[in-house]
């Protein structure tokens, strides 16, 4: 059948909600694959790793397709668990829209807040299926008060529930052909929707419809017809979140969410123009083996044979972007050897390209996105070495292959030969290991983690080398540079104020890497970041100039104009919430207060209070380690990684490091 649009669609949630089971029960419903695998047995169709069977997780995101009449759906799997957010966020970056999970029994929890608060700050088309509604201590009402408390008020219910919490729960569609059915879901869509609030509260002078603007003839409110469109619409905007009750397990409720995700979620326009534009969102190389990369097209077309421009947000120096040829093209969702084209909506498969990286763009350098993260960065960093010392190279080439993966992992080299990797957690650090170990054959020991710590620009701070006219004995060299502030999660930008053929290539790479080299390490002693480092003023002397010249000036230079701009320390902080007795209340609040956390919100009853706030990321552990002591075990935490904010006294917490 003739595939009329592409959809992308992501698969989120909280760790164990069911994300790789409703993704294998969706390919399995659609045909896709002829048994259901499992998690527990580690053969789904869409965790392939080793590393992902043996710990029944999703590590890496991954991409399975599937037909619903004229629509192709490519379903991305992401992580759950927080130590992988980066894969989301990659993930999110590239979606036309998303399914987020919830458990019927576990209800709204941290992570998921953390997900729908970012995919409401996109609006992107969201969808939420509540998942394990046969598990004993199913929740459907009581569920979707919690989900318009702390998710999105506009939460619009599409299937109810009989048997909930037993084997014979089922999900039972709401049809709005029925009259009171659809003055329901009209009530609800109206907070978000004037013109089905003006055809609830009058219906005025009847027209062809039996009512202004379709109002229906028995009665106030839209038509059906008329009322899909309006939940199609506001679904489209991110105004609204159409809910589905259901079972990934057992099947319930997943044919009404497929057929939620073909008619509510509309593709992304095609970008104008014969230029191939998209972005890289995954990259995969296997050791001894040829690097992949996963591609979503905007514009354009991709062919075998083609040759492509690579542009890296924020680092693009003066000798361009990278370029490369495809060798090999696959279509997701096509049969193997197709061979494309690739076209805009959809996503690509693509070998030939050895430099490609996570996150590189196709298109006009000018218009990929600067960007911002979407998720806190990491907030960890180890320091990796190899057991066996001539396993050191290759430990540095391996664990810099992973950075290609995994941009935030900024491998990068420390003193007494061991590589500094910054890590999103423990588990994280676990997965680098075992990775390290199976696949590259390397033993390695890692350091105890440590918090991460940063420098940003206070204001803007300039500084210049110039060659003197007579009498010069040191490099022969002119620099000028100006550190101007950059935005939130931009992270360090090299930009040039002066005309690119002012000073021949070699001289420009070495300003540049000797920049960008120079901001692991400010007037604190930590790493720079979220800033723009301005080339404003160069020269050279014919043939006395020399790369090394350049580079010996870059780093004096660069660091006059960080003290004259000014650069203040920041910690990490998680946000947490923390569930306790109510006789517990006062104690924990204090001892959070004396941790420094800042308490944000108190709520709750005659038993239990809810307590929410933030906490510097280097005292969660301290706290989490009181916490079974101060509620005489009844307390329980969950906390994420929220930002960084100034450090008291502009001094950096011990145990830190940039």
């Amino acid at each position: 059948m003739l595939v009329s649009h592409t959809l992308n669609i992501g698969i989120l949630a909280h760790v164990d909600a069911g994300k790789t089971s409703l993704t294998e029960r969706l390919l399995f419903d659609t045909g896709v694959i002829d048994r259901l695998g499992s998690v527990d047995a580690g053969d789904t169709a869409t965790d392939t790793g080793e590393l992902e069977r043996q710990r029944g997780i999703t590590i890496r995101s991954a991409v399975a397709s599937f037909t619903v009449g004229e629509v192709q759906i490519n379903l991305i799997d992401t992580p759950g668990h927080a130590d992988f957010i980066a894969e989301v966020e990659r993930a999110v970056g590239v979606l036309d829209g998303a399914v987020l999970l919830l458990s019927a029994v576990e209800g709204v929890q941290a992570r998921t807040r953390v997900l729908m608060k970012t995919l409401r700050r996109l609006r992107l088309p969201t969808l939420l299926f509540i998942n394990k509604i046969d598990r004993p201590g199913a929740r459907d009402e009581e569920l979707l008060a919690d989900i318009r408390r702390l998710l999105t008020p506009a939460a619009v219910p599409m299937t109810s529930v009989t048997g909930l919490g037993t084997a014979r729960a089922e999900a039972v569609p709401y049809s709005l052909e029925n009259p009171r059915v659809r003055e329901r879901i009209a009530e609800l869509v109206a907070e978000v929707d004037e013109r089905v609030l003006a055809q609830l509260v009058g219906p005025g002078p009847e027209g062809p419809e039996g009512g202004q603007d379709g109002a229906q003839p028995n009665g106030p409110g839209p038509t059906a017809d008329r009322l899909r469109a309006a939940l199609a619409a506001r679904t489209a905007d991110g105004s609204l979140h159409p809910v589905y009750f259901g079972s990934a397990l057992g099947g319930q409720g997943v044919g009404a969410l497929i057929e939620g995700m073909a008619r509510l979620i509309p593709p992304a326009p095609a970008v104008p123009g014969t230029t191939p534009r998209g972005t890289v969102f995954a990259v995969q190389q296997p050791p001894n083996g040829e690097r992949t990369a996963h591609i979503r097209l905007y514009g354009g077309e991709l062919r075998p044979r083609q040759q492509v421009e690579l542009h890296r947000p924020g680092a693009d120096g003066p000798g361009g972007p990278l370029t490369g040829r495809i060798t090999s093209l696959q279509v997701v969702g096509r049969p193997p050897g197709d061979g494309g084209p690739l076209t805009p909506g959809n996503i690509g498969v693509v070998r030939g390209l050895p430099g490609v990286r996570t996150g590189d763009r196709l298109g006009p350098a000018a218009e990929s996105p600067a960007g911002g993260a979407l998720f806190a960065s990491p907030t960890l960093e180890t320091l990796v070495r190899a057991r066996r010392p001539a396993q050191a190279a290759a430990l540095r080439a391996a664990l810099l292959a992973l950075a290609d993966q995994d941009p935030l992992l900024r491998a990068r080299p420390a003193p007494d030969g061991a590589t500094s990797v910054l890590l999103h957690g423990e588990v994280q650090k676990e997965i680098v290991a075992a990775t390290l170990r199976q696949e590259h054959g390397i033993e390695a020991e890692f350091a105890p983690s440590r918090v991460v710590c940063v420098e940003r620009p206070s204001g803007v701070g300039e500084a210049c080398h110039e060659i003197a006219k007579r009498g010069h004995t040191g490099p022969w060299a002119t620099v000028g540079l100006r550190v101007e502030p950059g935005a939130r999660g931009s992270g360090p930008v090299f930009t040039y104020e002066t005309e690119l053929g002012a000073l021949p290539h070699g001289f420009h790479q070495a300003i540049e890497e000797t920049a960008l080299a120079s901001l692991r390490c400010g007037p604190h002693g930590l790493a720079v970041t979220d800033c723009r480092v301005v080339l404003t003023r160069s020269g050279f002397v014919g043939p006395l100039s020399t790369a090394g010249d350049f580079r010996a000036v870059t780093a004096p230079v660069l660091g006059k104009a960080l003290r004259a701009a000014g650069t203040r320390v920041h910690e990490p902080y998680h946000a947490f919430e923390a569930e306790v007795p109510l006789t517990a209340l006062a104690a924990v609040t204090a001892r959070l207060a004396a941790l420094g956390a800042e308490i944000t919100e108190t709520s709750g009853g005659r038993h239990s209070w809810l307590v929410s706030g933030s906490l510097p990321a280097r005292r969660v552990q301290e706290f989490q380690g009181l916490l079974p002591g101060l509620t005489h075990g009844e307390g329980v935490w969950t906390s994420y990684p929220s930002g960084d904010r100034p450090v008291r006294g502009d001094a950096a917490p011990r145990g830190a490091s940039g």
